[in-house]
């Protein structure tokens, strides 16, 4: 049998379906998976001013911050995407929140003085990780960070390990733009 949730995280639809010989336990796997979407939201969030992220953004230009090691091998990662793309994908780009509203607010275009002051703060080179001390530094003041689509693609990543770890029969994890699927086996082999 098939259970399936919708619901609202990360400031988008996850739809999870899992296959279950039992339907309580299916929705007991869909609870514990979207636990674990949860926790990663709290630690990437921007917007939550108690995340690990947010405690980088308010020390921008400032000084390190000590994180956890699973943040930093995220951030690690998005420098490295962000590398391969020539700064195409850049999670310093969050420094154009503050002119750029996607929100349906902006009533008016950013003054071109606006945009280029917000452009001086965008540029993953300017963080600086340091790997011994496991810190995060945005070497200007006004820089951010925001995972945005890495960070909805890593949540869905670590719900699906969850799901196998249980040994969850097959199902599907959709993060909007981001969908895993499959039974345990694929899941084990593609993930």
């Amino acid at each position: 049998m098939t259970v399936h949730k919708a619901m609202e995280l990360m400031g988008t639809r996850f739809d999870i379906t899992v296959v279950s010989g039992n339907e309580d336990l299916g929705y007991i796997n869909i609870e514990e998976a979207t636990a674990e979407i949860l926790r990663i939201e709290n630690m990437i969030s921007a917007w939550n001013p108690d995340s690990e992220t947010s405690l980088i953004n308010k020390n921008a230009g400032i000084k390190p911050v000590k994180v956890s090691s699973e943040l930093y091998m995220l951030i690690e990662r998005a420098k490295q995407i962000s590398e391969i793309t020539d700064g195409a994908f850049d999670i310093t780009f969050a420094s154009m929140d503050d002119i750029w509203k996607f929100d349906g607010s902006m009533k008016n275009m950013p003054s071109p003085e606006d945009i280029r002051e917000s452009i001086k703060n965008v540029g993953y080179e300017k963080i600086i990780l340091n790997p011994i001390e496991r810190t995060v530094y945005l070497s200007q003041k006004g820089m951010k960070i925001s995972f945005g689509a890495i960070g909805k693609g890593y949540a869905a990543d670590k719900a699906k390990e969850f799901l196998v770890s249980k040994q969850v029969l097959g199902g599907i994890i959709n993060a909007a733009e981001t969908s895993l699927l499959g039974g345990q086996k694929q899941l084990e082999k593609n993930g």
